[in-house]
């Protein structure tokens, strides 16, 4: 999938006449690629359209116009996009009670290690996580993780012929499953070369 450059993206004035219009297409885009796994784990898929999205609102935000300053944007989120043999994940644990979170954030260390996904008649492949940065210590994990799930050819190949796809956790303190609908692994099929 082509990254990003700093012709993809719209001008500060632009995007505010074009946010909500752009935003209310990505957040359709987006709900195809947001897979639960259980009550409290999320997968949310990243592409070339959701990390557009993502640089368009911290450029608002942040009122970044210079060059630098988008460039900057640019290096961060790029690596996120899929390279047409992965797909590349923001993992988020969620607890809503702040203090469940802290207690279960303790209790998870290493669940990014455990997060796979798996394409009907093969093996699982978990993900690789955080490679920009570590994000547990030993007291917690994080309750964000970036992940990349690398397939083989022949699992890009099956996933395009529609291949069934689960994707689960398979950590000591939360177990937990979910099987792709056929609209999410349309969407997730798009990312693979």
């Amino acid at each position: 999938m082509e990254k990003l450059t700093r012709a993809d993206l719209l001008s500060l004035e632009q995007y505010s006449i074009e946010r909500k219009a752009f935003r209310e297409r990505v957040m359709a885009h987006k709900a195809d690629r947001k897979i639960h796994i259980g009550p409290n784990a999320t997968l949310y898929f990243e592409d070339r359209l959701t990390m557009q999205y993502q640089i368009q609102e911290m450029l608002r935000i942040e009122k970044i116009f210079e060059s630098a300053g988008i460039n900057e944007e640019l290096e961060a989120y790029n690596p996120l996009i899929p390279d047409g043999s992965n797909w590349k994940a923001t993992f988020m644990v969620e607890f809503s009670d702040v203090e469940e979170r802290k207690v279960q954030l303790g209790r998870l260390i290493g669940i990014e290690r455990h997060t796979w996904v798996q394409v009907a008649g093969f093996d699982k492949v978990y993900a690789i996580a955080n490679e920009d940065l570590e994000r547990e210590t030993e007291e917690k994990t994080s309750a964000v993780h970036f992940m990349r799930f690398e397939l083989t050819p022949i699992m890009v190949a099956s996933v395009k012929e529609g291949a069934a796809i689960q994707m689960g956790i398979e950590h000591p303190n939360y177990t937990d499953t979910a099987t792709l609908s056929e609209a999410s692994r349309a969407s997730l099929a798009a990312d693979l070369g």
